[in-house]
Formats: C-alpha cells, structure tokens, sequence
C-alpha cells in the first residue's frame, strides 16, 4: 500500500483520489481552502464539477500540508498559475517521495514546462508528469482509460505506473517529458479552436483538419524543443489531442464554443473557470517566435484571445494561407 496526497481538490484532483484509493492505497486529498474541505467532509462529493461522484469514506480530506510527510508520491493538481507556489511550499517538508504533476501547461514569465519549475523547487525529488486522454469524469466513474507516467528517470514512471494502475486506469511508461508535456499543454489550444469551429456552426470536415494540421504544429513545436516525434501520435500527443477537441467535458472546448458562439473572451473566461488553453496560447506564440517556428493555427489562436481578432476572420486567415505541400 503506498501512501499518495493528492494537492488540488477540483474534478481532477477528486477522480485521482477515488482512482488511487480503488487500487487499495492510502489516500488524503488536500485542498487550501477550509471552507472547501467542510463542504467535502460534510458532503463527500462537489456537485459543480463531478455531478453524482461521491468520494469513498476511506479517503482523507485536509487542508493541513504537512500531511504530505511520508507520502510515497505526492499529486500536484493545481492550476498551472499555482504550482510553482505549491512545490515551494513542499519544500519544507523532508520526506514526501517522489512528486507527480497532472497540472498541463506552461509557466507563464519563465516559458518553462511544469516539471522544470517543480525540479527547480525540489531539485533532489523524483518529478513523474502523468498525462493522456482523461477526462476527470470519467476516471471518477472507472471508465477505462489510459495514459502516460512520464520522466527522465524510467525507474520513477514505472513506480507510478505499478502503483496508479487498476483495472480502470492503464498507466503506460515514457521518457520523453518534453513531448508528453509539450502535448499536453498544446492540446488544449487546439481544443480552443475546435470549440470555436462548434460555436460557429462549422462541420465535420473542419474539424478532422483542425485537430489533424493542430497535431502537425504540436509535433513540429516538440521535435524544435527535443522532443522524441512518434510520441506525438500516442496517447499524449493525438489521443489527448482527439478527447479534448470533441467533448464537452473539455473545459478549453466549452469556452472556444462560447468565443465561437460569440461570447466575449472576459465572459466565456468568468463563466467557464480555469481555461489552461487560454494561458498555453500566448506563451505557444511566443517559443514559435523565440524559434523562428510557422504554427498558423496556434498564431489564429493567440491573435484571437489577444488582440481581438474576430473568430470569422481566424477561419479565412487560415483557409486563405499560401499553397503548400502537406509534409
């Protein structure tokens, strides 16, 4: 039995507890917020993000870190602004194993993937990303999924691997951090966009090229950064890609379908909550800049969200570009 805390309690945070406690481990699931954790203790569920999920009695609800002493692995579930704060604050703490981050994205001032910024803040902990097509939803419900344990050190992966598996969550091993995080950041971008494809009504095929010429710009953006390229067509690159474009459950697609819809940016944002694709589109903007790099559907994407361009014109800006060939 390995003892996990989990660090967030949004949808995401709350489906890992139930997944991880399921495979008979030790679980606490730890929020900041006191009011947070009465609710969750009085109530064992959040009707607003996981409709009907109730959280098993077995799983311990805090708002005191220090719980993490001790944890064979330490769940960072946070929003992306956050997690620098978060691992500094694990910092304190001398023995909290190894630390695994779900949260997707980039650190915004320094343009620096999210195990970087936790490797710098716990430079002798072992960092594991842990990404793939899951919607929270889901995972609480034990719909069978799969996705990635990722880290440069292989031993790390496959200890999560062995203790986050159960007979609804396949967890498959990789070393390459920069794909599996570059994917997972860039995904949601793309998901902005095949939301606003919805919003305005457009079909099938514009969405089968969207997340197809998406997928190219995520893997030509990797491969610049190190990135391994055949990672980009597994679970973390077109799978995750494929399940954030076409569900609802996707947060990034539920604002692009408002911005489509012709909903204001300030209005969608407010209304949906944490939109990491929003955030993920400027700093994708500017490495395709800092590297001299053409990413078209990420460029749309930004002048959009950024400097205001109508959703009407990215579809004619993007339709309109030079002849090419496709490779």
């Amino acid at each position: 039995m390995a003892k996990i805390t989990i660090l967030g309690s949004g949808g995401w945070g709350m489906a890992l507890a139930i997944s991880a406690y399921n495979c008979r481990n030790d679980v606490t699931l730890w929020s900041p917020f006191k009011e947070e954790v009465d609710l969750l203790l009085e109530k064992r569920t959040n009707e607003k993000l996981l409709r009907g999920v109730v959280l098993p009695l077995g799983i311990k609800i805090t708002n005191d870190l220090s719980v993490v002493e001790g944890d064979t692995i330490t769940i960072i579930a946070t929003p992306s602004t956050v997690v620098r704060s978060i691992a500094k604050q694990l910092s304190s703490y001398k023995n909290i194993g190894m630390v695994v981050n779900v949260s997707k994205g980039f650190e915004r001032e320094s343009l620096k993937f999210l195990t970087e910024v936790i490797s710098e803040e716990l430079p002798t902990a072992k960092v594991v990303a842990l990404s793939g097509p899951s919607h929270a939803e889901e995972v609480a419900r034990g719909i069978p999924t799969s996705i990635v344990a990722t880290s440069t050190s292989l031993a790390a992966a496959q200890a999560v691997q062995n203790i986050m598996s159960g007979e609804c969550l396949r967890v498959y091993t990789s070393t390459d951090l920069v794909g599996v995080e570059l994917g997972g950041a860039l995904k949601n971008v793309i998901a902005i966009a095949a939301g606003c494809c919805d919003g305005l009504g457009l079909g099938d095929n514009t969405k089968a090229a969207l997340i197809t010429r998406g997928l190219s710009e995520m893997t030509r953006l990797g491969v610049c950064l190190g990135a391994k390229e055949f990672t980009f067509s597994g679970l973390t690159g077109i799978g995750d890609l494929v399940v954030t474009c076409t569900s609802r459950h996707s947060r990034n697609n539920r604002f692009g379908y408002m911005v489509g819809s012709g909903v204001d940016i300030e209005t969608a944002l407010k209304e949906v909550g944490t939109v990491e694709g929003y955030y993920a589109a400027e700093m994708a903007y500017q490495l395709a800049e800092r590297y001299g790099l053409e990413l078209p559907i990420i460029n749309e994407c930004y002048q959009l969200l950024y400097n205001g361009k109508p959703v009407n014109d990215v579809v004619k800006s993007l339709m309109n570009r030079p002849q090419k060939s496709e490779h």
